[in-house]
């Protein structure tokens, strides 16, 4: 059979992806395979450019949006599959013929969950959060690296960068006569604190590039007017979960956040553990952190939700009322963005 018949004959094309060897897996309108090729960056793109249309299938890994996107561009149907549904389809041993084969299976299954493809723009916000992520956990870094240096010479801190920065003040810029250490040490640590500030310009630099993103986003200036929802978990919100189409409701949108519990059910007996904590760790972390500071603000109040937020702490818990207030956080803002109207902590009823 000629290429040309063969490309005609694909229905499905699934595709392994790596960094310049790709391996493809070419299936017919029946799921039959018609085409197993390894292929190099140049060739994979040419490849499909020429292929007629068809529904190609990739794992959501490195650099999967940006071919989806080119793919959608040539015309193709495209859908990214989260590895963890792809290993169940892995035949026998892995190599990447296999794992080709295996999305290819994965994505003929009639209840399979995709990825949503994600735009330049959402890839550009969760990169900047990356790097302020990561300039955060270096200064955390630097912070107590200088509380322990200091120990050793009889210097103790309190916990916290405000502690570290009176400190460092006192004792380098005021020469502070009570603590007393060696020149050279004073020098090493008057280094780590210049460190230190530069992490601060730096993290600052980037929350402000944060803000002034969340201004230009519709989406994101809706979600800021849900209390505990500020211009980082906001943009850091709408860059991760993509599209909200592709969520049917609140509770699946929760769900693929990791804040609902755990089963472990069997027998037709229902156990619920603790939260599944799946889906994005960092968003996770700012959704339960922006829950935490609106848990300090509820005392006195008696809207709906303060009151159940009250009742909810005296008899689980601080902890668990954060997560389940995180829980209502994001049911709350997929709701928003479907219907486009502003946060209201008391809405009014029609009948009333």
């Amino acid at each position: 059979m000629s290429d040309y018949n063969v490309k005609r004959e694909i229905e499905i094309l699934a595709i392994d992806l790596a960094k310049s060897s790709f391996y493809i897996y070419g299936a017919n309108d029946k799921g039959q395979k018609v085409l197993t090729k390894k292929m190099t960056r140049n060739q994979l793109s040419g490849f499909v450019a020429k292929l007629p249309l068809c529904l190609i299938a990739m794992e959501a890994c490195g650099s999967a949006h940006y071919w989806a996107r080119k793919f959608q561009d040539y015309g193709h149907e495209v859908r990214l599959i989260a590895p963890q549904f792809v290993k169940p389809f892995v035949k026998s041993n892995k190599n990447d013929s296999l794992d080709a084969e295996a999305i290819c299976e994965a994505v003929q299954r009639p209840n399979m969950r995709f990825v949503s493809i994600k735009t330049e723009e959402q890839l550009v916000d969760q990169s900047i959060h990356r790097v302020r992520s990561q300039l955060v956990k270096s200064r955390t870094a630097q912070v107590n690296q200088i509380r322990g240096l200091l120990l050793e010479h009889g210097i103790t801190i309190g916990r916290g960068r405000a502690n570290v920065n009176k400190k460092l003040v006192r004792l380098l810029d005021e020469g502070d006569s009570s603590q007393h250490i060696p020149e050279s040490m004073k020098e090493l640590i008057s280094g780590l604190q210049a460190h230190l500030n530069y992490l601060d310009e730096q993290i600052a630099e980037y929350e402000n590039m944060i803000k002034a993103r969340a201004c230009q986003d519709d989406r994101a200036v809706l979600l800021q007017t849900i209390p505990g929802f500020g211009p980082i978990t906001a943009t850091a919100f709408m860059s991760h979960i993509g599209h909200i189409a592709s969520f049917k409701n609140g509770r699946e949108l929760a769900a693929f956040l990791g804040l609902v519990p755990r089963q472990h059910s069997t027998g037709g007996k229902s156990t619920l553990l603790g939260i599944s904590k799946r889906g994005d760790v960092y968003l996770r972390t700012l959704l339960i952190h922006g829950a935490r500071s609106r848990l300090r603000t509820i005392a006195g109040k008696k809207d709906p939700v303060s009151l159940w937020l009250s009742r909810l702490i005296s008899r689980r818990g601080h902890n668990i009322a954060a997560v389940a207030l995180a829980n209502k956080m994001a049911r709350t803002a997929f709701a928003l963005l479907n219907t486009g109207e502003i946060y209201n902590d008391n809405p009014v009823c029609s009948e009333c």
